[in-house]
């Protein structure tokens, strides 16, 4: 399920100690890494120079600092626009997931200063990692998931439960917020496991031997899951983010979507952990 991952290094923040971190997980022990950095198009050629002479410098970081399997890594240094490139090299390679570090940038922002990570989430159909600058990477001991009806969030489930496979040290938590519910309402753990949304989630992670926890809810869901996250002080939260753009309109932005009205886009830019946003072609 997770063969090929796509490291997107742009030198800030705290990516590499978010892949440092996945190394931890023994599903990905066996995952071919592309370690890629984007050069971008310079002026003079003394300053492409310097540029390049940068990203080797960076990818050369991260080998030194990462327990990689060398068979296991290649590395990608190319030129051009970063936020096509990245988009470009997913395809390339087939990514199942794309690492990549976010300012967290909201809505009109993130069109104004020219984010790569939200064009990246923007326009990409393959699953992605997005770690802010501003949060703190920690060994990952609870996961979030967060669920509802789609079959979005079937697959992060299913994104979950392959990585936490054979990793005795982490716990999952199963999230649904239902906005039919009151925020302040308490239910007891047997409530929430036979929540209709809970129930096969509950069952699927008790055959495969997951230590996990339920969390049921009400309220505004964007707002709900940061807060659950929050409270649970969630090292790693999942969520279902699937495509809702037309085929034809695939290298257009939605600019619905890039003023951050989805809920996906919502909780990429308040949770305060890192969020796996898990979509497919088709979901």
């Amino acid at each position: 399920m997770l063969e090929k991952i796509l490291y997107a290094d742009a030198g800030t923040g705290n990516t590499l100690e978010m892949l440092k971190v996945l190394m931890d997980f023994p599903a990905l022990k066996k995952a071919a890494l592309t370690i890629l950095h984007v050069v971008p198009p310079q002026i003079t050629t003394d300053a492409l120079t310097e540029k390049w002479q940068e990203g080797t410098q960076l990818i050369a970081k991260v080998l030194e600092n990462v327990p990689l399997d060398p068979s296991k890594v290649s590395t990608i240094l190319r030129q051009g626009e970063p936020k096509d490139t990245v988009c470009q090299v997913a395809e390339e390679i087939n990514a199942d997931l794309i690492l990549m570090g976010s300012r967290g940038l909201k809505r009109l922002e993130a069109i104004l200063e020219n984010s790569v990570s939200q064009y990246v989430f923007q326009l990409t159909n393959h699953p992605m990692l997005l770690v802010k600058d501003d949060i703190y990477v920690k060994k990952i001991k609870r996961v979030m998931v967060a669920l509802d009806k789609s079959a979005a969030a079937d697959y992060a489930l299913e994104f979950a439960t392959f990585l936490l496979k054979d990793y005795p040290d982490a716990q999952l938590y199963l999230a649904r917020v239902n906005p039919d519910l009151k925020p302040d309402l308490i239910l007891s753990q047997s409530e929430m496991e036979s929540n209709p949304v809970i129930a096969p989630a509950v069952a699927k992670v008790k055959r495969l031997g997951i230590s996990y926890r339920c969390l049921v809810t009400g309220g505004r869901p964007g707002e709900q899951i940061c807060k659950l996250a929050e409270d649970n002080n969630i090292d790693l939260l999942l969520l279902g983010s699937p495509d809702r753009r037309p085929s034809v309109a695939k290298s257009l932005p939605d600019l619905d979507r890039l003023l951050g009205t989805s809920l996906s886009d919502y909780v990429r830019v308040n949770a305060n952990c890192p969020v796996l946003l898990a979509r497919k072609e088709g979901l």
